[in-house]
């Protein structure tokens, strides 16, 4: 078992949105995905977001933890997977920055080069099984809606017969900081703007459903 601390993810979910500042670009970006989920979710009464980067290590593994944290906290029914090109592992930087949010981590399948975790957080009502996959892996159930979270993704991707539709959000891999003195800040600082742009998605999203 790897240990949180003592930090709130919902306190850091709702801080991380209120601290960050979003482009209207951006922001334009994110509102064209919360409609589209919204369209689908009216129809189907289940949304599957899968979020693709190349090695489902850091920036899709974030992206699924907390459009996970947001659909239990908003209380919708939309499923998160993720998935990349390439079968690297969860990365351990990744783990320790979501660890210190108050998420859980327990490995339930040990291996050097890609563990298996069994991912919660407090008053969770579904866990999360993380670890480094291929987007089109058959724990990512079908029909989703794909996400690509770095140009690599986006550019190397082929056509996704199983996407409904395809969005391409990309963030700054902390990756570059991997092994620095600014390694704890830069994944902390993906952790936060992922964070936030979910809560503003889904609470575009549920705003649109109430009308």
């Amino acid at each position: 078992m790897i240990k949180t601390s003592a930090v709130n993810t919902e306190e850091f979910f709702i801080k991380s949105s209120r601290d960050t500042i979003i482009s209207e670009e951006r922001k334009n970006l994110l509102l064209k995905i919360a409609d589209f989920i919204a369209t689908t979710y009216k129809q189907d009464k289940v949304v599957r977001l899968n979020f693709i980067c190349t090695h489902n290590s850091r920036r899709s593994q974030f992206g699924q933890l907390w459009s996970h944290f947001a659909a239990e906290y908003s209380n919708l029914n939309i499923h998160s997977y993720s998935g990349g090109t390439e079968i690297t592992a969860f990365h351990k930087n990744t783990v320790k920055t979501l660890q210190e949010v108050g998420f859980v981590f327990k490995i339930t399948e040990f291996s050097h080069q890609n563990p298996v975790y069994n991912i919660s957080f407090e008053n969770a009502k579904r866990n999360i099984v993380g670890f480094s996959k291929l987007y089109d892996n058959p724990i990512n159930e079908s029909p989703f809606i794909a996400i690509t979270t770095c140009d690599s993704a986006d550019e190397n991707c082929p056509f996704i017969p199983e996407a409904l539709s395809r969005f391409h959000l990309p963030y700054i891999d902390p990756k570059f900081s991997d092994g620095t003195e600014e390694c704890q800040k830069a994944y902390l600082a993906t952790n936060k703007q992922v964070a936030a742009e979910m809560f503003y998605v889904f609470s575009t999203l549920k705003k649109e459903l109430s009308n």
